[in-house]
């Protein structure tokens, strides 16, 4: 069958062969437009391109926060508990990273250090504010006093 016509008789939600003695892995197809991305989470053949025909697609997400600075994910738990028990699987960081959150493997390190560094970012953002503020009250005293000391030499 000719390439470009492989993809219009398999959607993007799977249906590739599978084949048993290649290694696959659990990794994120980028598609949405530029600047604007959304990600599948997939099972493909290892040594396929990333938006490759994929085996099986095993939930979504958008990492652009929406309203409620939310970033959405949907998981098909069954078949990740699936493929996970499957042999020659390989996950890759941010799909890890992703499953730590939702609870199906341990927190993901690197989940720790970005905390981490956003609480730290946060805290450096409220001191400096809280200064700022203190620099406009200081200010604020010094122009209410310059007047009355103006008005007393007089």
């Amino acid at each position: 069958m000719p390439r470009h016509l492989f993809k219009f008789f398999f959607p993007a939600s799977g249906g590739a062969k599978v084949m048993e003695s290649r290694n696959k892995s659990i990794r994120l197809a980028r598609y949405g437009c530029t600047n604007r991305p959304f990600y599948h989470i997939v099972v493909i053949h290892t040594r396929m391109g990333r938006n490759d025909h994929p085996i099986e697609q095993l939930g979504t997400f958008d990492p652009s926060a929406n309203e409620f600075h939310e970033k959405l994910v949907s998981l098909n738990i069954e078949r990740i508990r699936y493929w996970l028990g499957t042999q020659n699987i390989h996950i890759t960081n941010q799909v890890r990273e992703l499953f730590g959150l939702a609870g199906l493997f341990p927190i993901y390190h690197r989940t720790y250090m970005k905390a981490w560094r956003n609480r730290a970012r946060a805290e450096t953002h409220i001191e400096k504010q809280k200064e700022e503020k203190l620099k406009q009250e200081q200010e604020e005293k010094e122009k209410e006093e310059a007047p009355k000391e103006a008005t007393g030499s007089g």
